[in-house]
């Protein structure tokens, strides 16, 4: 099973391909993170309508995308184990290292969760003589567990 994307996300990168634009690029003339377009891309965040103008304009795209992309996304891949090799590691990843995550968290900050509304993350590639390598960085803001 394969995961349904937007309609418009295949317009977006067909645009941004035909304008040679790499979404490094696209933070340079927008003003937001290079992962944050992207996710903006695939459909899950929404933006304003002034940032998907720029947004449209720039790739020279009309008001089907600006409405596309001012709409409450759906979030998240599915129900189902992802099958693209790379997004599956990230999967494999967490299902090997999780709970050692989740004890260490739980070990610096107490019983929360780290939050992803208020998060970031980056991507860097990071030049090594035995093969270039991955450098992601998820910075999420703590939320301890209310009592009530």
């Amino acid at each position: 099973m394969t995961v349904e994307l937007p309609s418009f996300t295949a317009k977006l990168l067909a645009a941004k391909k035909a304008k040679g634009l790499s979404f490094a690029d696209l933070e340079k003339l927008i003003g937001r993170d290079e992962v944050w377009i992207a996710s903006l891309f695939y459909g899950q965040n929404s933006t304003s309508v002034e940032e998907a103008t720029k947004i449209a304009d720039i790739l020279g795209l009309g008001e089907d995308i600006v409405a596309a992309l001012t709409s409450f996304p759906s979030k998240g891949l599915g129900p189902v184990v992802p099958t693209d090799p790379l997004i599956y590691r990230f999967y494999e990843i967490i299902q090997v290292y999780g709970y050692p995550i989740k004890e260490i968290i739980h070990e610096k900050f107490g019983d929360g969760i780290m939050s992803a509304i208020d998060f970031t993350l980056d991507i860097e590639k990071v030049e090594d003589e035995k093969g270039d390598r991955v450098k992601v960085t998820m910075n999420g803001k703590f939320l301890p567990y209310k009592k009530w």
